[in-house]
């Protein structure tokens, strides 16, 4: 079922990204998942990455699907200039940093995240 609902997710963010650039679609991420109506899916995405990594065969379909927000966001990068392993690079550091971000966001609410969504932004420039 989360599958289901990321794939849907992705569909809306693969369309903000035909037209945006890495750090709109990296400020799109960060805006989809942070909203208070999100934090549940959050929550639950979280759990099943736990019960992943004890368990990966019987999560395939899920840890599978885990690329794809990396994928659209080193497609823009390709598309901005940068060449294909930078552009990946830039794309994973910051998926994964977004995903920690929101598991800070879960665990800390009270921490500000803007400084570190501000530095992933800023990566983006030569």
């Amino acid at each position: 079922m989360l599958t289901v609902q990321r794939s849907r997710d992705n569909e809306a963010l693969l369309k903000t990204a035909q037209q945006a650039t890495f750090d709109d679609l990296v400020v799109a991420i960060w805006r989809v998942y942070t909203r208070p109506e999100q934090l549940s899916r959050v929550r639950g995405f979280f759990h099943v990455v736990g019960l992943a990594a004890y368990s990966p065969g019987e999560f395939r379909e899920f840890i599978d699907s885990l690329d794809d927000l990396t994928a659209m966001l080193a497609s823009l990068a390709q598309r901005e200039g940068h060449d294909t392993d930078e552009a990946l690079s830039m794309a994973t550091v910051a998926v994964a940093a977004i995903r920690g971000l929101l598991l800070q966001k879960l665990l800390t609410p009270a921490v500000q995240s803007q400084d570190a969504v501000d530095l992933i932004l800023r990566m983006s420039k030569r």
